[in-house]
């Protein structure tokens, strides 16, 4: 293939990764923007295959043929993602999220190990592409691997306390900048061996002692670095296409980090040397006794209610309950209610995670609120009703100091007339925080399965 023809390609599957990333902004447009990219990517994949005469390479001896290992991969990977898209629920989408951006980390990594090891006479750009490519694309894969672990309740369930842990750090990231200057100068064999070990240990000891709290925009962050990982290597290969789509997606998962750091109210540099996922003193209110109701009597205050905002959290996924939501929210307009939902950004364990329930139980886009823009509303409200939400409507975020939690905006559901909170039991968070909002005079606690509850609230107005 000419160069003329691979330019062409490669400019068409950048216009399809950025058309695609932009439809995805949209529920009613996202699956198209997903299929705009998955086009772009196998045009991306055949012309690099044909630009590096992958396909000419024929043989009768099938260990020596390039269209063996090409079957065998796209094979192996075709059956374990069709399998993990129809196993994984969505409650997992998070840890499998993570593990997919350590499985590009390594991707990127191995590309760059390979061609340095194979290639003693490359330029200092070269190599130091390569070098950077190994650095991030190790943090990139271990730090995922251990949020996945958390994520998931496979590993690294309890924060892992490191004395001294960003002297440790600092001394890890030192030594593999000094593998990657001895990339750089010549060494290129020892030197990569020594960037990869060293940053690869630094995955662990950056992401491991972060609490569950600040897992959703670790997750972000390391979604920026595997793409900032392809990119370098797009730079060592001299691969157009890789350094387009790795900056899309680097540039991205930044954005959205800051966002979500914004959202919780962390710096950046929190992140990454600081975590509020520990438990806090408890705050006065927190020895009291929650109340309970009876789904009957809860019914009997949301019949009367006039203005109803649902508070969506992680138990609601956990449950499997939008469509019920979907249900009761039907019956309450029915009834003269006026009904909103107030999503948190960090909401669930994910970006989006309340969003793309919601709208696969058909909840119009109109009534799903940001948290900010129905604050201000919620002392108007008769019912908010929190399903499966914890930390996002803890009330010492905003007024106590000694809270792990504390200055992070939350839904301000403590101000509605009543607070509804729906849950299985009297645990805490994600986070691990205790929450005083189950202990509000105008707080009533509703046990059980959030499905099954909410089910029930719905027959109840059936029933009336």
């Amino acid at each position: 293939m000419n160069e003329t023809a691979v330019s062409l390609l490669y400019m068409i599957s950048a216009v399809l990764f950025i058309r695609g990333i932009k439809l995805m902004g949209k529920t009613e447009s996202a699956r198209r923007g997903n299929r705009l990219s998955s086009l772009g990517m196998l045009i991306a994949v055949i012309t690099v295959l044909s630009e590096k005469e992958v396909l000419g390479s024929w043989s009768s001896d099938i260990l020596h043929n390039g269209y063996f290992y090409i079957a065998l991969a796209l094979l192996i990977g075709s059956v374990i993602g069709a399998i993990w898209a129809r196993r994984v629920k969505m409650t997992g989408m998070p840890e499998l999220v993570a593990l997919f951006n350590g499985f590009g980390g390594l991707s990127s990594l191995l590309v760059a190990l390979s061609s340095q090891l194979s290639n003693e006479t490359a330029s200092w750009f070269t190599s130091l592409s390569l070098a950077l490519t190994v650095a991030i694309g190790a943090v990139a894969f271990t730090g995922s691997v251990v949020a996945w672990g958390k994520l998931s309740g496979k590993a690294f369930k309890k924060n892992l306390r490191i004395p001294g842990r960003n002297i440790v750090n600092a001394l890890i990231t030192a030594l593999g900048v000094t593998g990657i200057a001895l990339s750089v100068l010549g060494l290129s064999h020892i030197g990569i061996i020594i960037t990869a070990l060293s940053f690869l240990l630094l995955g662990i000891t950056l992401v491991a002692p972060i609490g569950g709290g600040d897992m959703p925009v670790v997750i972000s962050f390391l979604n920026a670095l595997s793409g900032l990982a392809a990119a370098a290597a797009g730079f060592a290969i001299t691969n157009a296409v890789l350094v387009v789509s790795g900056c899309l997606v680097g540039a991205s998962g930044l954005i959205l980090t800051i966002i979500m750091c914004k959202a919780m109210n962390r710096t950046f540099s929190s992140l990454l040397f600081k975590s509020f996922g520990q438990s806090g003193k408890k705050a006065p209110g927190a020895l009291k006794e929650p109340k309970s109701m009876s789904v009957e009597d809860a019914y009997l205050v949301l019949e009367a209610a006039r203005n109803v905002v649902i508070v969506p959290g992680y138990g609601m996924a956990v449950a499997g309950a939008q469509h019920a939501v979907k249900e009761l929210k039907d019956k309450l307009e029915a009834n003269g209610a006026e009904v909103s939902f107030s999503i948190h950004p960090v909401a669930g364990r994910m970006p989006g995670h309340m969003n793309v329930l919601l709208a696969e139980a058909n909840i119009p886009y109109e009534q799903l609120k940001a948290s900010d823009e129905l604050n201000p509303q919620m002392s108007q409200a008769d019912v908010a009703i929190v399903i499966g939400a914890n930390d996002v409507v803890n009330p010492d975020a905003l007024n106590n100091e000694s809270s792990p939690l504390y200055g992070m905006p939350i839904v301000n559901a403590f101000e509605a007339r009543t607070v509804f909170v729906l849950k299985r039991g009297k645990g805490t968070g994600f986070s691990g925080v205790e929450n005083p909002l189950f202990t509000n005079d105008n707080t009533v606690m509703i046990y059980g399965d959030a499905k099954e509850t909410v089910s029930a609230l719905a027959r109840e107005f059936g029933a009336a």
